[in-house]
C-alpha cells in the first residue's frame, strides 16, 4: 500500500482537457501541479508557468521517468494514448488516461493486459463514470422511483469540426470516440450491458470520419436507448430514462447537473442537483489515489471489462459505417 500525503501529479499534453485538470489540481487537496510533458519544451515550460507546474519536460519518457510522479494523467489525442500509456506503464507509474482510452478495442486489450503483467494502475478518464450525480442516477433508477424503465434517449453534440484531430482518421477523429462515447456510457450506466443488438445510421464528414449518428441500442430485456451525437450541432444534452411510473430527465450527459424525477401524473416530484465541485475532474483524481492507495490496479468506478466492452462496441459501430484508422 503506498499512501502518501501528497500526490504528485504528472501531465501529458499541453492542450485545453490539460488546463482543465490543471485548474482542478490547483483546487484540490493532498494532490500537488508537479509536472508537465509535451514535445515541445518550450510549449511545457509556458504551461508550466501559467498553472504553476513545479517541472517542465521536452519529453514524454522525461516526465516518466522522474521518480517524484506518483500518478500520470494522459490529456494527449485518442491516437496516442496506446504507445504513451504503455510507455508509462513500462515504467511503473500508475495511468489515468483521457478517454477515449484507445483507438481500438486491440490497443486496449493489449494495454490492459500489459499493465496487470506489470502490477501497474490504470483507468479510463471517462469522468461521467465517477461524478456523484451519475450514481445518484443508478440509484434512483434501482429505487423504482419511476418503475421498470424500459426507454433512455441521449443527445451529446458540439460544433467541434473545425478541430484538426476531430477531422484527422490518424488521429482517430470523429464524433464517437471523442463525444458519442459519453452517450454509450450514459446508457450503461442506467441500463446495463445486456445488450443484444445495436442498429445506427451515420453521416461521414470528407475525411472519412463519422460526423454525426445515430445509435440504438436494444437489451435483452426489452428496454431499448436511442442515443445521438453530432460534431456539428450543439444539442440540449439532455437524457431522459422512462418508466411505467415515470422519468428521469437529467440536465448536460456530459456533466450531469440536475436530475428531475417526474411522477405518473407527470409532475415534478423531486429534484437532484450536483454538488458544489472545482470542475468535476477531482472525483476521477480521488478515485485514482484511492485505487492506488489500496493496492488496486482498476477503480471500480470505471473497471476494466466496461472500458474494454465499450471499445469493442465501437470497433463494430465503426466497422459498420466504414469508419477506418491507420492504426486499425
Amino acid at each position: 500500500m503506498c499512501i502518501r500525503d501528497s500526490y504528485k501529479i504528472g501531465i501529458i499534453g499541453c492542450g485545453r482537457i490539460a488546463q482543465k485538470m490543471a485548474t482542478t489540481l490547483g483546487g484540490m487537496k493532498g494532490v500537488a501541479r508537479y509536472a508537465v510533458a509535451s514535445r515541445s519544451k518550450e510549449k511545457a515550460e509556458h504551461f508550466a508557468r501559467e498553472w504553476q507546474f513545479a517541472k517542465a519536460y521536452g519529453s514524454y519518457e522525461e516526465l516518466a521517468n522522474d521518480p517524484e510522479v506518483d500518478l500520470i494523467y494522459i490529456a494527449t489525442p485518442h491516437s496516442h494514448h496506446y504507445e504513451q500509456a504503455r510507455m508509462c506503464i513500462g515504467k511503473g507509474k500508475p495511468v489515468l488516461c483521457e478517454k477515449s482510452f484507445t483507438a481500438n478495442a486491440r490497443q486496449a486489450e493489449s494495454l490492459l493486459a500489459y499493465a496487470k503483467e506489470k502490477g501497474v494502475f490504470v483507468t479510463e478518464a471517462i469522468w461521467t463514470r465517477y461524478l456523484p450525480l451519475s450514481l445518484k442516477i443508478q440509484e434512483l433508477i434501482h429505487s423504482g422511483i419511476i418503475g421498470t424503465p424500459y426507454t433512455l434517449s441521449a443527445n451529446l453534440s458540439y460544433p467541434v469540426s473545425y478541430k484538426e484531430r476531430i477531422q484527422r482518421p490518424e488521429l482517430a477523429g470523429g464524433a464517437l470516440l471523442d463525444i458519442g462515447v459519453y452517450t454509450l456510457n450514459f446508457a450503461a450506466m442506467a441500463f446495463g450491458t445486456e445488450i443484444e443488438r445495436m442498429e445506427s445510421s451515420c453521416l461521414l464528414a470528407d475525411t472519412g470520419v463519422d460526423a454525426q449518428e445515430n445509435i440504438t441500442l436494444f437489451y435483452k430485456d426489452g428496454k431499448m436507448a436511442s442515443l445521438q451525437s453530432s460534431i456539428y450541432a450543439k444539442s440540449d444534452r439532455m437524457g431522459v430514462i422512462s418508466g411505467d411510473k415515470g422519468q428521469l430527465i437529467v440536465e448536460n450527459i456530459n456533466c450531469p447537473q440536475s436530475v428531475r424525477v417526474i411522477d405518473d401524473d407527470y409532475n415534478v416530484s423531486a429534484v437532484y442537483y450536483a454538488p458544489q465541485c472545482i470542475t468535476g475532474f477531482e472525483y476521477q483524481v480521488y478515485a485514482s489515489i484511492e485505487a492506488i492507495e489500496k493496492g488496486w490496479l482498476e477503480s471500480p468506478y470505471m473497471p476494466h471489462a466496461e472500458t474494454l466492452r465499450i471499445m469493442r462496441q465501437m470497433d463494430e459501430l465503426r466497422k459498420s459505417w466504414g469508419v477506418v484508422f491507420p492504426c486499425d
